[in-house]
C-alpha cells in the first residue's frame, strides 16, 4: 500500500491552522473524517491521544507522526499538516514539528500499519525532502512531491 494512495490532497492542511499538539491532531483527524472513513471520530481521537501518552510521536527533525489503530477506522488514511511556526510535539530533539503526518487504520491489520509508518519515516528522513515539503504551496504540489519521493524509494508498488 502506497502512502500517496491513502494521503489524498483533501487530507493535506497547508497551512495547518492549529498551534498545539491536541488541536493539530483534531484538525488533521477532522479532514479525514469528512470523507466517511471513521465511524466515531471521538473514539479515534482518544485512541491517538492514548498512543501519545505511551510515547511522543515527535520523531525529531521537525517531524511528528501521530497514529493509531482502532476498530472505528474503516480503512487506512493519512492526513498531513504543515506548520510554518511549528507545533510542540515533545520531540526527542526538543524541536517543534513543522511536518505532521496523522496515520489511522483498522486495528485488525497491524502489519500494514507498521509498514505505513515505516514508509512515512523513510520518505521524510532526508533533509532535502523535508525542505522541499516546506516549500510546497498547494496540497496537490505536496502530494505530487511525496509521490515522486515514494516512487524513488519503493518503486511503483
Amino acid at each position: 500500500m502506497k502512502i500517496v494512495d491513502i494521503l489524498k490532497p483533501v487530507f493535506i492542511k497547508l497551512p495547518l491552522n492549529s498551534s498545539t499538539k491536541p488541536d493539530s491532531i483534531k484538525e488533521l483527524l477532522a479532514s479525514i473524517n469528512r470523507n466517511d472513513i471513521i465511524r466515531d471520530q471521538e473514539k479515534v481521537l482518544n485512541a491517538v491521544f492514548e498512543r501519545e501518552k505511551i510515547m511522543s510521536t515527535g520523531v525529531g527533525n521537525g517531524v511528528a507522526i501521530p497514529h493509531c489503530k482502532h476498530s472505528d477506522c474503516k480503512e487506512f488514511a493519512v492526513a498531513l499538516g504543515i506548520s510554518k511556526e511549528g507545533v510542540d510535539f515533545d520531540a526527542i530533539d526538543k524541536k517543534p514539528a513543522n511536518i505532521i503526518f496523522l496515520l489511522i487504520g483498522p486495528e485488525d491489520q497491524p502489519g500494514i500499519h507498521i509498514r505505513l509508518l515505516s514508509r512515512i519515516s523513510r520518505i521524510i528522513s532526508k533533509d532535502e525532502v523535508r525542505q522541499n515539503v516546506l516549500k510546497c504551496e498547494t496540497p496537490q504540489q505536496l502530494h505530487d512531491l511525496l509521490s515522486v519521493e515514494e516512487s524513488k524509494l519503493f518503486g511503483k508498488n
